[in-house]
């Protein structure tokens, strides 16, 4: 069966057993996967899949379940298995039927694209960010880069049907220098033109050489110069606790802020799958509700919670266009840019540190936002405007208002950050921030 006719047969399925609601995703995927290690290319994969992912209500109980065996015989297993688990399960207390169609969606953003990813191109782009890296000092380097190409074919027993185009090129460079040092960039787009290989090689490469012989850094409060990397983390964690289930769960510091100012004025941050340019762009969400642009800060006060149907009947508003079937979720970020460059942030500085990339944040307290995370690969002393030495063992330990509160700078120079330490797509520039607090770290 073509993959519409899967979405079409698992519904007409579905509702036969007693389902009230159902929504199917069909999804071929194909990804040209290329990792290396040492400089040396270590893995070249193809992959080729089709799947589905079927969702039904039984009146307020639900379950999901994810398809391999798209033949009629193995629909209608799954989509039994799919009813007996929803009729075991307990009822959902956010709750409303899937929206009604049929919805027309934007003709940009349904159009069919693609990028390249044979294995002899992705090759050729690795072997371009590793001279490049090596070229600018690094000794070695690793990482992996993967050419997508999605295709989502959504219908639903509430009417919606349609196609999103989703491709994408992800390379992550790791370069090391002497010793301890090392630098990490990306390079990620939707499409062949925003993609940049030798510029994240380059990156990482000079990053790794600065970095050398890094001497144990001084816990205190001081500024924070966080490159984009870091920052899209930062922010990404609006995204994510702007969601409406962690709002109603007791889980979100955004509780109750709607409205508030909740960080410094300069900071605009936008949820839009809308712009067919970004990475994350999409025509509809996961129940064929047509995407939209919502500003979550905005001048730095907070706006809207992300919603599907069900958290928008328990809130009293209208759907924003972000379902996630259970959880609402942020589809594509984008951070206003400031002024200047990265050289204009460092300027500012009479004494603090430049942290390139992060990982392993964790919160303390989600009501708060009380959180930490470790700087990893190269973290610079500045002082009077000026990389005075590498650093190693610290650890940010802040809360998220609180850092955004006190930014002091945005840059000019925004960038697209995705890679396992942010998963939504998020296009930022670098950060300026007083007074943030590092403590000690063995990591």
């Amino acid at each position: 069966m073509r993959p519409w006719e899967i979405g079409e047969e698992a519904i007409s399925v579905a509702r036969r057993l007693g389902a009230d609601d159902v929504a199917v995703t069909v999804t071929e995927r194909q990804e040209n996967m290329v990792r290396f290690a040492n400089d040396q290319i270590t893995v070249v994969n193809t992959l080729r899949e089709l799947s589905a992912n079927v969702y039904l209500c039984l009146g307020r109980r639900k379950a999901t379940i994810n398809v391999l065996d798209l033949s009629r015989k193995g629909i209608e297993k799954a989509c039994r298995e799919a009813v007996g688990m929803a009729s075991t399960m307990p009822e959902a207390s956010l709750y409303a039927p899937l929206p009604t169609g049929p919805f027309v969606y934007d003709e940009v953003l349904t159009r069919r694209r693609e990028v390249p990813g044979g294995p002899e191109r992705t090759v050729h782009w690795v072997q371009e960010a590793i001279e490049e890296a090596k070229r600018c000092g690094a000794t070695r380097t690793a990482g992996s880069l993967t050419a997508k190409n999605v295709v989502i074919h959504l219908a639903t027993s509430g009417d919606a049907r349609g196609v999103a185009y989703r491709p994408s090129l992800e390379l992550s460079i790791r370069a090391f220098g002497e010793g301890l040092a090392s630098g990490h960039s990306l390079s990620v787009s939707p499409d062949e033109e925003g993609f940049d290989p030798r510029n994240a090689g380059r990156e990482a490469g000079e990053l790794a050489k600065a970095a050398r012989d890094p001497v144990k850094g001084s816990p205190g409060t001081m500024d924070a110069l966080l490159g984009p990397m870091v920052f899209a983390d930062v922010v990404g964690q609006v995204g994510r606790f702007a969601s409406a289930f962690y709002v109603d769960a007791g889980l979100s510091f955004l509780a109750g802020k709607i409205g508030e100012q909740v960080a410094a004025g300069s900071l605009d941050l936008f949820d839009d799958p809308t712009d067919p340019s970004a990475l994350g762009h999409s025509p509809f969400d996961a129940e064929g509700t047509p995407s939209k642009r919502k500003a979550l800060l905005e001048g730095g006060v907070f706006r809207t919670y992300l919603h599907n149907s069900s958290t928008a009947a328990k809130f009293e508003v209208e759907s924003t266009g972000n379902a996630g079937l259970i959880t609402p979720m942020p589809y594509s970020l984008q951070v206003g840019a400031g002024r200047g460059s990265l050289e204009d942030l460092l300027s500012q500085m009479e004494q603090g540190i430049y942290v390139t990339n992060d990982w392993y944040l964790r919160y303390q307290n989600y009501s708060s936002g009380d959180l930490s995370f470790i700087p990893r690969d190269a973290m610079f002393l500045v002082r009077e405007g000026k990389v005075v030495s590498s650093l190693k063992e610290l650890r940010i330990s802040d809360n998220v208002l609180g850092i955004l509160k006190r930014i002091k700078a945005l840059g000019g120079q925004r960038r697209w950050v995705r890679w396992w330490e942010v998963e939504t797509p998020t296009l930022t520039p670098a950060a300026l921030i007083g007074g943030v607090r590092f403590t000690a770290s063995s990591q």
